[in-house]
């Protein structure tokens, strides 16, 4: 009965933590140690458990080539788990401390990725052609960000094996914030704010010149500047339209050339 006794106490104790815990299994490990077992988390998609050793191998062993690398390797592991903010941070962590390592190009790449993902992500990139998603109709923000990573890495590293890349992202990014104008002027076509839809039409034919917006772009100019009367803007509009865009499907709503607007029939 003493003995029953003894054992449940020792167990209860041991429940509230007033013994020893067992010893810390990696105390004793070196930072090449640390290295390749976050590694391999990394590479076996546990991805949080990756984290905390690279974490764990910066706060034991700061400095030399094995806390750099895990710095760049914590922002990557981040924006794998999808924790955008996360990954941004630690790569501008990365940047801040090392803005000559020669790695540095990565850091701005993983910007770039992270802001990406943050309104579309990989797989939304991929299946774009199969699933017919628009990722213009999100807010813009981070594609715009993103462009700009992008963009910082390719101006400062234009030789990175990261940068044929970045640009491709770029062109379809520069594409994605051009629509996004178009949503915005349809939104304000379809409320009967014909003033704010030809502002917005305009800096898209502006800003973002030979992009597949513009044609849209200058059909909204058309329709707006119809309804607020403004008809010497209208007719140069559409003359724009039908100069560079003969064989748009817009045109079909607009009045044959040469045909009096229903505007002029008095």
């Amino acid at each position: 009965m003493l003995r029953s006794l003894t054992l449940i106490l020792f167990f209860w104790l041991s429940a509230c933590g007033l013994f020893p815990d067992r010893k810390d299994d990696n105390k004793d490990w070196s930072a090449s140690k640390f290295y390749s077992e976050a590694k391999e988390k990394m590479n076996s998609g546990s991805y949080a458990a990756a984290i905390k050793l690279f974490e764990t191998l910066e706060a034991r062993y700061p400095y030399g080539r094995y806390a750099q690398q895990a710095q760049l390797e914590t922002a990557y592991a981040h924006y794998k788990e999808q924790e955008q903010a996360s990954a941004i941070a630690a790569a501008d962590r990365f940047i801040k401390l090392h803005p000559n390592h020669t790695n540095v190009d990565y850091a701005y790449y993983i910007k770039g990725l992270a802001n990406f993902n943050d309104n579309w992500g990989m797989l939304g990139f991929l299946m774009h052609g199969i699933l017919k998603q628009d990722m213009s109709e999100r807010d813009s923000k981070a594609s715009r960000e993103s462009f700009e990573n992008f963009k910082e890495l390719v101006t400062r590293f234009p030789d990175s094996k990261y940068a044929p890349d970045s640009r491709q992202r770029m062109a379809y990014l520069i594409n994605v914030v051009a629509m996004s104008e178009i949503h915005a002027a349809r939104y304000y076509m379809k409320r009967k704010a014909y003033v704010a839809a030809a502002n917005r039409a305009q800096f898209a034919i502006k800003e973002y010149p030979r992009t597949p917006s513009t044609e849209e772009a200058l059909y909204i100019l058309v329709k707006a500047y119809e309804a607020l009367e403004m008809y010497d803007l209208r007719d140069d509009a559409e003359r724009v339209l039908r100069m560079n865009f003969p064989n748009s499907l817009f045109l079909q709503e607009l009045p044959e050339v040469g045909k009096e607007p229903w505007w002029k029939i008095w």
